[in-house]
């Protein structure tokens, strides 16, 4: 038996097939570009991403086929997706309008006008998130608001998962733990809030002047008259809230054989891409934490029951369904990790590119080659796409401070890498003040395969930093959820016992760590200092 997961993310999609030894049979990755219509607004292109998914589909079922494992048939397929974002859909299928992903900061008066209507505490004990713009509720109110015509059109607002099931003929069902970071979601409760989408939904005017720019501007605007037609917000709109886990539907022969599929292929629940991720590091009982170092990156701990407390609120910290065993999970994340390599990649090495695609390189070993071994003394704060925990400001820009004409390329590059695990430092402090501990971390994701970033990491937080025996835990995740599922498994403690082994451990360097230590009490200063600053441009 073969086992595929699919994960779905901002910039890129990708499909693993496992044996149920969890051994990697194929790979297939698509990329595709993050659309910019004006600042702090992040899109993508839904027709895009869904070609990209049929792509890696077919891809990795066929490469599978391809190997010398004895049973190469897709058995079952599992979905590990971005958060937040979604896309209005027509009943027909025709997206109405591109995706819109989390850090996109469209819909601050919105949000802001749900936590003055509810509270913000009040909001937290429902949704277990923060009253914050990245979440789907407000940009649907912003939707409401400034596209009245498209809203009006719009059967569902889907995430990616219940779009990707609607897409392949199934009833479009969305798991606990996505519908968790909708802030629409009784995370308690476990179904879609009556109170949530009645307090955004009052009968208003739509906003005058069109489209929202720039900063908030005082007063805020009122919500308005929200479901279609100018009827209120229901949870019909979104689609059916499942259990991880669960078998959303099986393919049909059709289906299945425009994929590459065999018949018989069913589909399974699988959930947000942050606590799939920590499924596939073994991360299923309270006290481990698992690090995701990708586009974002992002620590995601386990609870038994859900914290809903007010040291969490205060320090933006969220609570909802994990997608393992009735676990709840938290995540302290920085937008704009991978993020930065890439954006230096694409804007400043064209020649890296060059000779790296002429020699047959990951052009990333090229960047990262021969980077100097002391801290650089540069401060980058990673806020490229907004701030993420503990801050959680989505008009944060980022900034680098330090600069020199002594400054050389490759101090640079050190410098951006510094920025990044520095932030994550600051969260890790954040989450000891919120009452979680975390003492080491199970590192997975792209940056995972980074010898010289893990080591940097563990100098720069002193913690010891493992990885394990498989990178793409979001997928492998997926291969877990639907192992189960169809009996490959008899529980996920056994899958995850039988799939995840720690392999190399880093410890920080006592002597690093030290003058790490001194450079991140600046690094902690440097956002209070000029956030008023950076905030009025």
């Amino acid at each position: 038996m073969a086992l595929m997961g699919l994960d779905v993310g901002s910039t890129g999609c990708k499909a693993v097939v496992f044996d149920v030894e969890g051994n990697q049979l194929a790979r297939a990755y698509r990329e595709y570009p993050e659309i910019y219509p004006q600042a702090g607004w992040i899109e993508l292109d839904p027709a895009r991403v869904w070609q990209g998914v049929k792509e890696v589909i077919a891809e990795a079922a066929a490469g599978a086929r391809l190997s010398r494992a004895a049973d190469t048939e897709v058995r079952a397929l599992s979905i590990s997706a971005m958060g937040e974002t979604f896309t209005p859909i027509a009943k027909d299928g025709r997206f109405l309008y591109n995706s819109i992903v989390s850090p996109d900061s469209r819909a601050v008066p919105q949000a802001q006008a749900l936590e003055e209507a509810l509270g913000a505490e009040r909001i937290f004990q429902i949704t277990g998130m923060p009253a914050h713009p990245s979440y789907t509720l407000p940009k649907i109110v912003w939707m409401a608001q400034t596209h009245p015509d498209i809203h009006a059109q719009v059967w569902k607002y889907l995430l990616w998962p219940d779009l990707i099931y609607y897409q392949l003929g199934l009833e479009p069902r969305l798991d606990y733990s996505l519908a968790g970071r909708t802030m629409a979601f009784d995370v308690v409760r476990k179904q879609w809030s009556e109170e949530m989408l009645q307090a955004a939904s009052p009968p208003c005017p739509p906003l005058k002047g069109g489209e929202q720019k720039g900063p908030p501007r005082l007063p805020l605007p009122p919500l308005s008259g929200g479901g279609r037609g100018g009827t209120p917000l229901t949870p019909d709109l979104f689609a059916d809230p499942i259990k991880p886990g669960e078998v959303v539907g099986e393919l049909s022969a059709a289906v299945a054989a425009g994929l590459g599929l065999p018949t018989g292929c069913v589909v399974v629940a699988g959930g947000h891409d942050q606590p799939m991720n920590a499924l596939g590091a073994g991360v299923i009982k309270e006290g481990l934490a698992v690090d995701g170092i990708g586009t974002v990156e992002c620590i995601t701990v386990a609870f038994d029951q859900p914290v809903l407390t007010e040291a969490m609120r205060s320090h933006n910290y969220c609570c909802y369904p994990h997608v393992a065993l009735d676990l709840y999970c938290s995540l302290a994340f920085n937008y704009s990790a991978g993020s930065v390599l890439r954006w230096y990649r694409d804007n400043f090495c064209a020649a890296e590119k060059q000779q790296a695609e002429a020699a047959g390189q990951d052009v990333y070993d090229l960047i990262l080659a021969d980077l100097p071994d002391e801290p650089t003394k540069l401060f980058t704060v990673p806020y490229f796409a907004g701030s993420g925990t503990p801050y959680l400001d989505p008009l944060a820009r980022g900034g680098i401070f330090g600069l020199t004409l002594s400054c050389d390329q490759k101090t640079f590059v050190k410098g951006l890498l510094e920025g990044t695990c520095y932030e994550i430092n600051l969260n890790i402090v954040s989450l000891a003040a919120a009452g979680v501990n975390v003492d080491r971390l199970r590192v997975t994701g792209g940056g995972s395969r980074s010898p010289l970033w893990l080591q940097l990491k563990a100098d720069i937080t002193g913690k010891e930093i493992v990885t394990t025996n498989v990178s793409e835990s979001g997928c492998l995740a997926g291969a877990m959820l639907g192992g189960v599922a169809t009996g490959a498994y008899a529980s996920l403690v056994e899958a995850t016992e039988t799939l995840v082994q720690e392999k190399e451990s880093y410890y920080p360097n006592p002597a690093k760590h030290a003058q790490y230590e001194e450079l991140y009490g600046i690094y902690a200063q440097l956002w209070p200092a000029v956030r008023e600053l950076v905030r009025a441009q």
